[in-house]
């Protein structure tokens, strides 16, 4: 029976979990405290005993600072491991590209996440392995249809500023495809359509039946530090590597879909 190892089995990784067949699979995660089937991940024992057993290995904790927590204390024992290896990585670190188009050939280390930045570089260098490019993750219990319902849902305007993203259940059919059908190497895993981030707001808010928030200026308003930060960068998230290479499909084309299957499995 094939073994997967979710170092960091947050909300990807449950999802995972969820989508495997449990006749077939068998998988353990790690996360900060333990829980049933899920090792905390300073019991360093029981985590280098899973390494040395799993078949499968994917890591989606991110950089700690500028460092790797999974690499600092246990990239050795993946290195040495007999297993498919993934990484779960962001299109972050190809920082502001003014709106255009980014593939797996641009240059990184450039954006706000420089951690990010190393810690991809790193995995790199793990023989055979997967670096998924993540952007935006949505899905059911993470969307704008929560924020809307809080009230504390915004929509700002900034010409020309489009952001990618892609439905938590598109990052699970490429990482599953990936591991039937290994294809060592670096995949955006983004849906075909970037777009506003308000129009996405306004189209959840349609399909509530509630009104959207108003539409605000960048400049006009009230965001944290890491907000703003987020719409200091631009960029198109090119995804044909991830069909053409590895072989993936997306569910979701575009954020209009994915948020009408959102909708559905939210109201049950």
């Amino acid at each position: 029976m094939p073994h997967l190892l979710i170092l960091g089995e947050g909300y990807t990784g449950g999802r995972l979990r969820a989508a495997l067949d449990t006749r077939v699979w068998q998988v353990t995660g790690t996360a900060r405290e333990a829980r049933e089937g899920v090792l905390s991940f300073d019991d360093e024992d029981s985590v280098a005993a899973a390494i040395k057993g799993a078949t499968h290995i994917l890591s989606s904790i991110p950089p700690a600072g500028d460092r790797d927590p999974v690499l600092d204390r246990y990239g050795t024992r993946i290195a040495a491991a007999r297993a498919w290896r993934g990484y779960l990585s962001s299109t972050g670190v190809y920082g502001d590209w003014r709106g255009a188009w980014v593939d797996e050939s641009a240059p990184i280390g450039g954006g706000r996440r420089t951690g990010r930045s190393d810690a991809d570089e790193r995995w790199q260098g793990m023989p055979g392995c997967h670096i998924f490019r993540l952007p935006g993750i949505y899905g059911p219990g993470r969307s704008p249809f929560a924020r809307l319902r809080a009230g504390t849902a915004k929509r700002i305007g900034s010409p020309g500023q489009v952001f990618s993203r892609v439905h938590v259940d598109d990052i699970v059919g490429a990482v599953m495809r990936a591991m039937t059908a290994p294809a060592p190497g670096i995949y955006n895993i983004a849906d075909d359509e970037p777009a506003p981030a308000h129009e996405v707001t306004a189209f959840a808010a349609q399909l509530m039946g509630v009104s959207p928030p108003p539409l605000q200026p960048l400049d006009q308003a009230e965001l944290s530090p890491a907000a703003r930060g987020f719409y200091s960068e631009n960029r198109r998230v090119a995804n044909g590597r991830m069909k053409r290479v590895l072989g993936a499909s997306l569910r979701y084309p575009d954020y209009r879909g994915g948020l009408r299957a959102v909708w559905r499995e939210e109201q049950g």
